[in-house]
């Protein structure tokens, strides 16, 4: 393990790591010897995050970093900084979502929020961040890792090209069912771009099974049937938020991660237990609506993935 109090400990950046399964793996990072940034949009609820982690592990280095994914200027802003600040990224965990608001809501740029905060958000973040995690790439002991936070629900999902922002109709559930799949979609994309680039990445995804936190108490409440049905079950098939990490825990520090990788409880279902490679679905596994995906993306964002924007921080 690394010295947690060395001006040269790796970096990793956790979004939405304020509570629940970011504040976890924010945790488990800094235990595992990085320095932490927590990012989030509120600097009180990050002011208590680092002071978890920092109870949690004696003598961590952890910062809070403003950073509100509704907005893909705050999205710029947040990485220009980091730009500025830091010359290298190991590991980029792209945690932060929502699930299933009951109304269409939509983002500062437009979007759908749910495509827009949990998928496009990260979209642009890590293409703004890949200059770092490029630079990461010259330790021989630790290859620059982003991990992507997918979910159980992306195998009932579907990208509706004709309708990415829910503008001819909203479903809560179809909506978070897309942004994840979206996520799964992304991250076997970027390990295949960094590939052909020669970034040096290791791309994986992970999912936190059924977890018990704020996020799936409040998507629940869109379905009333369902959430008070999930109410009896919970205690049988759900972990708590520490449990939930541990996947995406083990594709950031796992010694046996391979390049695309993508991993689960190994419980009934993968809703509960140890980390273990994940079921994909059919879907995810559609190389046409990965590649139209990365684009749509791109035009959708403004991100660029050139070798020339790499080299300039662009």
């Amino acid at each position: 393990m690394r010295d947690t109090t060395s001006p040269s400990a790796p970096l990793a950046i956790v979004t939405g790591a304020t509570a629940g399964l970011g504040l976890e793996t924010a945790k488990g990072l800094a235990s595992a010897g990085y320095r932490v940034i927590v990012a989030g949009r509120n600097p009180e609820k990050g002011k208590l995050a680092c002071h978890a982690v920092r109870n949690h592990q004696s003598g961590a280095e952890v910062r809070f970093e403003l950073l509100d994914l509704d907005s893909l200027d705050s999205v710029r802003q947040f990485a220009a900084r980091l730009r500025e600040s830091e010359p290298s990224l190991q590991r980029l965990i792209n945690n932060a979502g929502i699930m299933a608001p009951p109304r269409l809501e939509r983002t500062q740029d437009g979007f759908e929020r749910q495509f827009g905060v949990n998928y496009l958000g990260h979209f642009l973040l890590t293409s703004l961040l890949l200059p770092l995690l490029v630079a990461a790439s010259s330790d021989p002991e630790s290859r620059p890792r982003v991990v992507q936070l997918s979910s159980l629900a992306h195998r009932s999902g579907r990208i509706d090209f004709g309708d990415l922002d829910s503008a001819k109709r909203y479903d809560p559930w179809r909506a978070y069912r897309q942004s994840k799949l979206a996520m799964l979609l992304f991250a076997q994309a970027l390990q295949k771009q960094s590939d052909q680039h020669g970034w040096g990445l290791l791309s994986v995804a992970a999912h936190p099974g059924l977890s018990r936190t704020a996020l799936f108490d409040a998507g629940v409440k869109s379905r009333a049937l369902i959430g008070s049905a999930f109410k009896l079950v919970m205690p049988l098939i759900s972990q708590s938020a520490a449990e939930g990490a541990r996947p995406t825990l083990h594709a950031a520090l796992g010694d046996d991660v391979r390049p695309g990788d993508y991993f689960g409880p190994d419980g009934f279902s993968e809703t509960k237990g140890a980390p273990r490679r994940a079921h994909r679905s059919n879907a995810a596994k559609d190389q046409a609506v990965e590649d139209r995906l990365w684009e749509v993306s791109c035009e959708l964002t403004g991100a660029a993935w050139t070798a020339r924007s790499v080299a300039a921080g662009q």
